[in-house]
């Protein structure tokens, strides 16, 4: 599918650092360094971001011995190191990186939805708890593939959240059909790990889910929601845009292979 055309003006580095700082506690990985002004995270390969080390400050850069130090990290984990390249590193390292070796893995757009809880009323149907409990974890890993699948390795991200959070299920004839997750900080809430029943796609239930979810960060007392989508996903894009998200970044998480 093509890339959908982003509607990215201007970047506004505070609100991608604001998103990118509650990423971290949003999806937290079992293990978290924090080397300069970087934050290096490991989750045993259960995603990119939790698997990647990004800049959470602008200017985001590493010196040889710094960058070699992450590198050995990773490898000592048995991972590839990941490095995202989001607009808060540095156009020296950007080059230096991919001169290094560091190929795109993945590329995505960082989405942000301003809320308001007279237009996001709670959906019917939509169950949600604070902890993510066994049916929701075996749910979300039963539509996934690859390493995503791996039970163990979710459950070590998901029972790291120290911050409000709902885990949501979403039921359609009485029956599980969708699967997302809101985690609200200082305001904002993330939006991730939407996933809707394969054989019910096309009935509107992801949207019916991402609505129960900005209904419940707006009664957190949220007036911003936010989200990260893979470029290549044009029909989620586009979905998320009709919600009311804007594009506010893009990046790119590249990857040295070992």
């Amino acid at each position: 599918m093509d890339k959908p055309v982003t509607d990215i003006l201007a970047i506004d580095l505070a609100l991608v650092s604001a998103c990118e700082t509650r990423i971290v506690n949003a999806w937290p990985a079992p293990t978290t360094l924090v080397v300069d002004q970087w934050v290096v995270r490991f989750a045993n390969g259960y995603s990119g971001r939790a698997n990647s080390a990004s800049s959470l400050r602008e200017g985001g850069d590493m010196d040889e011995a710094t960058l070699a130090f992450v590198e050995d990290l990773y490898r000592q984990a048995g991972l590839p190191p990941r490095i995202r390249f989001t607009p808060l590193v540095a156009e020296d390292a950007r080059r230096r990186f991919a001169e290094r070796g560091y190929r795109i893995e993945t590329a995505s757009f960082g989405m942000v939805a301003e809320l308001d809880p007279n237009l996001h009323p709670p959906v019917p149907g939509m169950i949600a708890t604070a902890q993510a409990e066994d049916a929701w974890i075996d749910g979300v890993c039963a539509h996934q593939t690859g390493n995503k699948r791996n039970r163990e390795h979710l459950a070590a991200i998901v029972s790291g959240v120290r911050v409000p959070a709902a885990f949501a299920t979403l039921l359609h004839e009485g029956r599980p059909a969708a699967y997302a997750m809101s985690v609200a900080e200082r305001g904002m809430a993330e939006i991730g790990a939407v996933i809707v029943d394969e054989a019910l796609r096309g009935k509107g239930l992801g949207k019916q889910m991402m609505l129960g979810l900005m209904g419940w960060a707006a009664a957190q007392g949220c007036s911003q929601a936010y989200l990260q989508v893979d470029q290549s996903n044009g029909l989620a894009f586009e979905m998320y845009k009709r919600l009311g998200f804007r594009s506010v970044y893009a990046y790119e998480t590249r990857i040295l292979d070992i």
